[in-house]
């Protein structure tokens, strides 16, 4: 099979297509025929040795079909999803022709969108989910601050949340994206700058009742200071860049009665703590299916396009979900 690999870490350029084996599944794991899948911020931090040794095949998500289950629960011909569960860090990933997927971690779906819609949907919509629903508990008439809403996870939050019957506030560094947050579900938009919790305040004095923070740290003090009394922020994106909360002071930096938590798709989704089964991915891609989330992959590049494919990941120009056709 044809398998894209991290020949050492480093820029684009260290992903090569070459020849390997095509994996057999052991028990507990089903092995998918990858027909597309989207690419990540893990996958740079993967390419580029930041998150340590990982496995030499990248990828945490594809959309597929089956082709072998030993333990039955899966039927050959099935379509499914796949996400993390260690895809692309501890063992061999989705950037290839062929997968082996951990049973915990597979999710089938019956649809007729085409591989490259239904490729852009997994690891971002499961994500907005867990964060929205889960950690965050958002409920319908609340406000919400997406905060990095032009990122295919804020699309995808966006989307979801808007749906639901919140009160969508979106961020984004770029003012030529404001009417297309609009047009997928946000009531307003901010622009991201110094002076942004001021122009909250003006409208929300009180603060919001929630924040998806998808910057990173050294945002998240901010967004806290930006809800009210019971307020929650969810972190679950390093947009901004990563690294330690130097000198925190919680008691002092951190506003009374507010909650803090986090979101790791990459270590959670299919976890006994966080299974798939919670994610109800048929209702996801049915309303995609009608236009309901637009999710749409912003580009699509062909499997030996990869390289292109990454730097315009880093770049930040994509303005969505970028898809890999496989």
């Amino acid at each position: 099979m044809k398998a894209i690999v991290i020949k050492q870490y480093g820029g684009p350029e260290v992903l090569v297509v070459e020849e390997r084996p095509i994996p057999q599944p052991k028990e507990g794991q089903v092995l998918i025929e990858v027909k597309a899948f989207g690419i990540n911020q893990a996958e740079i931090y993967f390419r580029t040795g930041a998150w340590g040794e990982v496995a030499e095949i990248s990828g945490i998500e594809c959309a597929g079909v089956v082709k072998s289950d030993p333990s039955g629960q899966f039927q050959p011909g099935q379509k499914v999803v796949a996400i993390v569960g260690g895809m692309g860090r501890s063992i061999n990933g989705s950037y290839s022709e062929y997968l082996v997927a951990p049973l915990s971690n597979v999710a089938t779906v019956a649809t007729q969108l085409a591989w490259e819609h239904l490729a852009a949907i997994p690891e971002s919509y499961a994500t907005a989910w867990s964060c929205l629903h889960g950690n965050l508990s958002l409920q319908p008439g609340q406000t919400l601050m997406i905060r990095g809403a032009t990122s295919s996870l804020g699309q995808a939050a966006v989307n979801i949340a808007a749906h639901f019957g919140a009160n969508v506030i979106a961020t984004t560094r770029n003012p030529g994206r404001e009417d297309y947050l609009k047009a997928i579900g946000a009531n307003k938009v901010l622009i991201e700058a110094p002076d942004i919790k001021a122009r909250l305040t003006e409208h929300h004095a009180a603060g919001v009742d929630a924040v998806l923070d998808l910057i990173g740290n050294s945002t998240v003090l901010a967004s806290l200071a930006m809800t009210g009394r019971n307020g929650r922020v969810c972190l679950a994106g390093f947009l901004g860049g990563g690294g330690p909360l130097t000198e925190l002071e919680p008691v002092y930096q951190i506003p009374s009665g507010r909650h803090f938590s986090v979101f790791a798709s990459a270590l959670a989704i299919g976890s006994a703590e966080f299974p798939m089964a919670e994610i109800p991915f048929q209702e996801i891609v049915d309303l995609v299916a009608l236009n309901t989330y637009q999710a749409m992959p912003a580009r699509v590049f062909d499997f030996n396009d990869i390289q292109e494919a990454h730097r315009m990941l880093e770049s930040g120009q994509a303005n969505g979900k970028i898809v890999i056709r496989v």
